[in-house]
């Protein structure tokens, strides 16, 4: 009996260190996925580069995102345009200009060295079945790049953007495959950047509207935004009274 006790302890004890082993491991893949903050410059020139390329089609345009991390963040700082086609009809057939980009932020790295390649944007507006080939190939230069998929032509009032990282996902066939994992992306600016919006947003509002019509078409744009925010926490709420989702106490410190 003494001796059964002592080789079921040695196998807890075994146990835990293999579990002690793998949790550092889960704990680095989920920190190694920064939040991503899309700043200011790479919006305006995301949207021009779409406007003078793409505007009026349904082809969309490609382009890499440079940054750097701070604060625990990821931030995309500025990017450029990089020449892309594909087969509309056969999505896995496309070509981007690999030495374009290269040559491009060679010169780029020679105006900024802090910042370097991070990965790269579409204007989708959502994910195509060629992206993960495309991420493949930049992954050349970043081990882990990100996809900002950009909506230039939004239609709700919502960030015009989401922000992807590829990871290696288990299929049952035991074949390893690539796959987009969702991260959390705000818009940030520098103060200086703050300071070049107010002044492009104070040339671009319609100059014959009166200021009280600009004033109560805000608060109508602010209450709309507001009201669907009102509608995804109630269908949150709803669902985790019913079972459906599981109780997450963070969020609902928030809600409180």
């Amino acid at each position: 009996m003494a001796d059964d006790k002592k080789e079921e302890k040695k196998d807890k004890e075994e146990e835990k260190k293999e579990a002690d082993k793998e949790s550092p491991k889960d704990t680095k893949a989920k920190t190694t996925k920064r939040d991503v903050v899309v700043h200011p410059i790479v919006l305006l020139s995301v949207v021009d580069h779409y406007s003078r390329v793409a505007k009026g089609t349904t082809k969309r345009v490609v382009g890499t995102l440079l940054g750097e991390v701070t604060d625990f963040n990821l931030h995309i700082t500025n990017c450029f345009a990089v020449p892309f086609e594909e087969d509309p009809r056969d999505p896995q057939v496309w070509f981007l200009d690999h030495n374009f980009h290269e040559n491009m932020f060679a010169m780029f790295k020679k105006v900024n060295a802090k910042e370097r390649v991070v990965g790269w944007y579409s204007t989708g507006p959502k994910i195509k079945p060629s992206d993960l080939s495309i991420h493949e190939l930049y992954r050349r230069y970043c081990p882990e790049p990100v996809l900002v998929v950009m909506d230039v032509q939004p239609k709700d009032l919502e960030l015009p953007m989401e922000a992807y990282y590829s990871v290696q996902e288990q299929t049952s066939d035991q074949v390893f495959k690539r796959t987009f994992f969702h991260v959390p992306s705000t818009v940030g600016a520098f103060e200086a950047e703050e300071v070049g919006v107010e002044h492009l947003l104070r040339d671009i509002k319609n100059a014959s509207a009166s200021t009280l019509a600009v004033r109560v078409g805000d608060k109508i744009s602010a209450l709309k935004s507001l009201g669907m925010r009102l509608k995804e926490i109630s269908v949150y709420l709803q669902s985790v009274v019913s079972g459906k989702l599981p109780m997450n106490e963070e969020i609902i410190f928030q809600l409180q």
